[in-house]
C-alpha cells in the first residue's frame, strides 16, 4: 500500500508519501498557487510519485488537508447565498451573540453576516424543544421563498428552522420543495450539519456549510479527476477539524468537517510522535507562512473544543482545540504610530517576502530571520530557492529610520515582537487549561515552527523541545497517520436519565458511528477501530460546562455515580475544587468512533543517518540583544544517535532551519527527533 498526505497551506503545499513494504518515507513541499491551488497540488504530487514510484496494481491512499473551505469564508468569496429561517428569526444572523467581538474599543462593530438580510425568509412554521409540532411548516412558503432567492442570485440555500435538532421533518421537507421548484440549488439543512442545541451557531454552521460547499466541491472535483487520470487505484480522503479523516464524497456533502483540517492534522502528528515519548503533557506550535497555532495533548489525547472560531464566526462543532497565537513566516512588520507591529497581514505565497524576490517591498518575519542570520540565503529548501538579502534589508530600512535603529535590530525587534504576540496568546490559553508550561514538552513543526520555537520556549519557561524528522511537513505527515473519527451528538438538555436510558442513548449513537464508518471504508482496509463516550455536564446553575470523557464500563452499565464522579475529578483537575453533593445536569451525549487505516511504523520514520555530527560551516546570529560570531551550523542528516550541539547553533535540513538558542543543547534520538533540553 502507498499512502500519501497532502497539506495545502496559504504559502506552501506540503507532501508526505509512505510504503508498507518496503517502510519508505518521502517528503516534498512547493509554493501554493492561490487561487488555483490544484496546480501547485499537481506541481507537487507530481514530484513525489517520481520520488516514490507507485507500482502497477498497488493501493494508493491520498489523505488531503485543505484551506480552501477556510479561506472562502475569510476571503468572503463563497456562493451567493439564502437562508430560510423560523418566522420571528429574520435577524439572528445580525443580533448573534449579546458579547462584542473586541470589549475594550469602542468602535468595535458586529460581524457582517454572510447573507444579507434580504435574502433572509421567514417560513410560517414552528417546533417545541421536544420536536412536536406547534406550527405546522407553509410548504407554499418555501416554494415562493426559493424562487425570489433565485429570482435574486442566489445559487445556495441553507435552512435553519427552531428546534429542528429535535426534530428534523420540516427541514427534510422544505429541502424536498426546494429541490422541485429550484432544482439547481444547492441546499443545506442545519439539522444535518449540527443537530445542537443553540439556534444562532446552528444557524451559522449551515451557513458556513452552505457558502462553502460548491467552492470546495470543486475543487475537490479537481483533485479527483487529476488523481483518476494519473493513478487508477487512488481513494480520496479529505482530512477534517477534528484530527481525522471522512470520504471525499462527505467532505462534499458537508465541508464545514474541513474548515480546521490543515491545523488538525498537525496534532495528530503530534498525537502520534508523542505516544512513543516517556512524557505524557505536550504542546503543539506549528509555524507556516501566515499563522502561528497552538495545541495541548495531554495523556496521549490531544484537547477537543466546542468553541472554535473560524474568521468572524465561531464554530461550535467538536474539534481539535487550536489556539491561533500569533504571526507566521510572512506576517508582515508595521508601525502603528510609534509602536511596531507584526501582523496579522501576511505577505502570503504571492509576493511572499521580500527577500523571496517576487516583487515584494514589505518587512516580514522571514525577511527579520535571515537579516539576524537565522537562514541561509543560500540553502533555503535545501538550495531550491535562493533568498535575496538586499531586498530584505531595503524592506526593513523605512522602519529602522523612524525607529532610530540599524537595520539589523530592525529586525530583531521584529521577531522579539512576533514572540510577544505569541507569549500575550499562550498564557491564558495554559490557565485555561490548567496546566504548568514547566511541565510542558513543546513539539516543533511547520516551516517555522522549528526557527522560532526555541525563541517562545526562551519567553515561556518552557525546558524541552520536540523537532520531529519531518517538521516541514508535519501537517502533510498527520494525513500518513490519520483515522477515520466521526462524532456522533444528541442534545439531552432537560432530559431525566436512569442508568438503563442513558446506555440506550449511547447505543443509538455507537449505531449511528458505526454506520457512518462502514460507508467510509470497508472492513477490509481498516486494520482497528476505537470508541470512546463523552458527556458535556455541568453543576445545576453553572453558566459553562465541562466535556468529560467516561469509563467505558459506567456507559455499558449505566452507572450514573461513575458518570457524575468523572464530572466531579474533572471539575477538580481544572479549578482545584468539586462540589461532590451538588446535582449535575447531562447536557450532550457524545460516541467518537475512529477507524485505522494502516500506518507507518516509527522505525520507518526516521531517516538513515550518516557520519558523526561535525559543524559543516559558520555563521553569526543576532539573539537577545548579543551578536554571536561563527556559531556552528550543522546538517541534521549527518547526525548521529546521541549527537549532542550546544546552542547557539543552527541545524539544517532541506525543508526546514532549526535554532538551537544559548542554554539549550540539541541531542538525536534513537527516532530521528531532535530533543532540546535547557542547560541553565
Amino acid at each position: 500500500m502507498l499512502r500519501i498526505g497532502v497539506d495545502v497551506g496559504g504559502t506552501f503545499t506540503d507532501f508526505a508519501a509512505w510504503r508498507d513494504d518496503p517502510a519508505t518515507l518521502t517528503t516534498y513541499k512547493v509554493s501554493s498557487t492561490p487561487p488555483n491551488f490544484i496546480d501547485g497540488f499537481k506541481a507537487g504530487f507530481e514530484e513525489i510519485i517520481a520520488r516514490i514510484e507507485p507500482r502497477p496494481g498497488e493501493s494508493v491512499i491520498v489523505m488531503h488537508g485543505t484551506t480552501v473551505s477556510t479561506n472562502t469564508v475569510i476571503e468572503r468569496n463563497g456562493s451567493v447565498l439564502a437562508l430560510l429561517v423560523t418566522r420571528g428569526f429574520r435577524d439572528i444572523l445580525d443580533l448573534q451573540r449579546f458579547r462584542l467581538n473586541d470589549p475594550i474599543r469602542i468602535d468595535a462593530g458586529r460581524t457582517e453576516p454572510l447573507v444579507p438580510r434580504h435574502l433572509v425568509f421567514e417560513i410560517d412554521e414552528r417546533l417545541e424543544p421536544n420536536g412536536s409540532v406547534h406550527t405546522p411548516i407553509d410548504l407554499a412558503q418555501v416554494r415562493e421563498a426559493a424562487l425570489a432567492a433565485k429570482a435574486q442570485g442566489a445559487t445556495s440555500i441553507a435552512i435553519a428552522f427552531l428546534h429542528s435538532y429535535a426534530n428534523l421533518d420540516h427541514e427534510l421537507a422544505a429541502a424536498q420543495v426546494i429541490a422541485d421548484a429550484v432544482p439547481e440549488a444547492d441546499v443545506s439543512i442545519s439539522s444535518e450539519i449540527l443537530p445542537r442545541i443553540g439556534e444562532y451557531e446552528r444557524s451559522i454552521a449551515c451557513v458556513l456549510n452552505a457558502y462553502v460547499r460548491k467552492r470546495l466541491a470543486t475543487y475537490i472535483g479537481e483533485v479527483e479527476a487529476y488523481l483518476g487520470q494519473r493513478l487508477a487505484q487512488t481513494r480520496l480522503f479529505i482530512t477534517r477539524s477534528n484530527g481525522g479523516a471522512l470520504a471525499a464524497k462527505e467532505a462534499r456533502n458537508f465541508p464545514i468537517h474541513t474548515l480546521l483540517s490543515g491545523p488538525a492534522s498537525g496534532v495528530t502528528a503530534a498525537r502520534f510522535f508523542a505516544a512513543a515519548e516517556p512524557e505524557r503533557r505536550f504542546l503543539t506550535m506549528d509555524m507556516g507562512g501566515t499563522s502561528t497555532d497552538m495545541s495541548l495533548i495531554l495523556d496521549g489525547r490531544p484537547t477537543i473544543t466546542n468553541e472554535a472560531k473560524v474568521g468572524d464566526f465561531p464554530l461550535t462543532m467538536t474539534v481539535t482545540g487550536i489556539e491561533a497565537v500569533g504571526a507566521g513566516g510572512g506576517s508582515v512588520a508595521w508601525l502603528d504610530g510609534t509602536v511596531l507591529r507584526v501582523g496579522p497581514r501576511s505577505a502570503g505565497a504571492w509576493p511572499g517576502p521580500a527577500c523571496f524576490g517576487r516583487g515584494g517591498t514589505e518587512p516580514t518575519v522571514t525577511d527579520a530571520y535571515l537579516l539576524c542570520g537565522y537562514i541561509d540565503p543560500d540553502n533555503f529548501l535545501g538550495g531550491r530557492m535562493r533568498l535575496d538579502v538586499a531586498a530584505a534589508g531595503l524592506a526593513f530600512a523605512p522602519l529602522a529610520r523612524r525607529l532610530g535603529i540599524t537595520i539589523d535590530e530592525a529586525a530583531e525587534a521584529c521577531i522579539t515582537v512576533a514572540s510577544s504576540n505569541m507569549v500575550a496568546k499562550a498564557l491564558p490559553y495554559f490557565a485555561r487549561h490548567g496546566v504548568d508550561q514547566e511541565e510542558l514538552t513543546l513539539v516543533l513543526f511547520g516551516g517555522a515552527g522549528s526557527l522560532h520555537g526555541p525563541l517562545l520556549a526562551h519567553e515561556l519557561g518552557i525546558n524541552r523541545l520536540l523537532v520531529p524528522r519531518t517538521p516541514s511537513v508535519f501537517c502533510a505527515f498527520g494525513g500518513l497517520v490519520s483515522e477515520l473519527v466521526q462524532d456522533m451528538v444528541a442534545t439531552v438538555y432537560g432530559s431525566e436519565f436512569d442508568g438503563p436510558s442513558l446506555a440506550r442513548r449511547f447505543g443509538d449513537l455507537e449505531q449511528g458511528a458505526e454506520t457512518w464508518l462502514a460507508a467510509q471504508a470497508g472492513k477490509s482496509d481498516l486494520v482497528a477501530t476505537r470508541t470512546e463516550h463523552w458527556a458535556e455536564m455541568r453543576y445545576l446553575g453553572q453558566f459553562f460546562s465541562l466535556n468529560v470523557l467516561l469509563p467505558p464500563e459506567a456507559v455499558a452499565s449505566g452507572d450514573l455515580a461513575a458518570i457524575h464522579g468523572a464530572y466531579h475529578a474533572e471539575h477538580e483537575r481544572l479549578y482545584s475544587h468539586a462540589d461532590r453533593e451538588a446535582q449535575i445536569e447531562i447536557l450532550e451525549l457524545r460516541v467518537r468512533i475512529a477507524g485505522a487505516l494502516p500506518t507507518p511504523a516509527m522505525d520507518a520514520i526516521a531517516l538513515p543517518s550518516q557520519d558523526a555530527g561535525i559543524s559543516q560551516a559558520a555563521r553569526s546570529l543576532r539573539f537577545d540583544g548579543t551578536l554571536y560570531q561563527d556559531a556552528p551550523v550543522h546538517d541534521r542528516d549527518t547526525l548521529q544517535v546521541g549527537s549532542r550541539i550546544e546552542g547557539p547553533a543552527i541545524i539544517e535540513q532541506s525543508d526546514t532551519t532549526i535554532f538551537v538558542i544559548p542554554g539549550f543543547v540539541a541531542e538525536t534520538q534513537a527516532s530521528g527527533d531532535l530533543l532540546m533540553t535547557r542547560t541553565n
